[in-house]
């Protein structure tokens, strides 16, 4: 990782901190993933050879950006959806910072409606760090986008554990996946998608 994208980092985390400190207001908060698990989806991501990654729920960029240092050595892309135009001003400037926008396709949408439009098998990783209450009824079209092998991370398993039963529930049951919940920043669900 270059020293540069290595000091944005660092003060992406600082911003969402101080950020969501001072704000209690949702929309306005950062929410972002901690180092920790971004070094974790960078692995993930390069291990797996996810060349296709999709993402739902951009914030600021700090995620996506993990993901596209990782693309970047794989010649992997990554298409990252946001619906806050706050938000997404925000991302599409920390990219263009970056150096990394050759890896990134930032979309302002309806992550639901995106899902619907995309064709079977589009993406070999999907992450979704969004309003966990949509997961359940996007449920069957994500099966749908990502490839066979291919990987469902989910943020918060743990941090919110109440909000995400059910769809961790219906995930399991699912005799196409094998999951895991990995005790990593504030949790990670995991779910491949088996052979077969």
């Amino acid at each position: 990782m270059s020293e540069s994208l290595r000091e944005l980092l660092t003060e992406l985390e600082q911003f969402g901190q101080e950020n969501d400190a001072a704000i209690a207001d949702r929309p306005h908060r950062m929410l972002n993933i901690t180092r920790d698990t971004g070094e974790f989806l960078s692995v993930l991501t390069q291990a797996s050879d996810a060349k296709r990654v999709l993402e739902i729920g951009t914030s600021n960029g700090y995620s996506t950006l993990w993901f596209a240092q990782a693309a970047q050595k794989i010649s992997g892309h990554v298409t990252t959806v946001e619906l806050s135009e706050y938000k997404f001003d925000l991302a599409a400037t920390n990219f263009e910072r970056s150096g990394l926008s050759d890896y990134i396709t930032l979309l302002r949408c309806d992550a639901g409606e995106l899902l619907k439009s995309m064709d079977d098998s589009s993406f070999d990783l999907l992450f979704l760090d969004s309003n966990r209450s949509d997961y359940l009824q996007w449920w069957p079209t994500i099966k749908r986008v990502l490839r066979e092998g291919g990987l469902l991370v989910v943020d918060n398993a743990i941090s919110h554990a109440d909000e995400m039963a059910a769809f961790i529930e219906l995930v399991s049951a699912d005799l196409d996946f094998t999951t895991c919940t990995v005790p990593v920043g504030k949790g990670e669900f995991l779910a491949t998608r088996c052979g077969g």
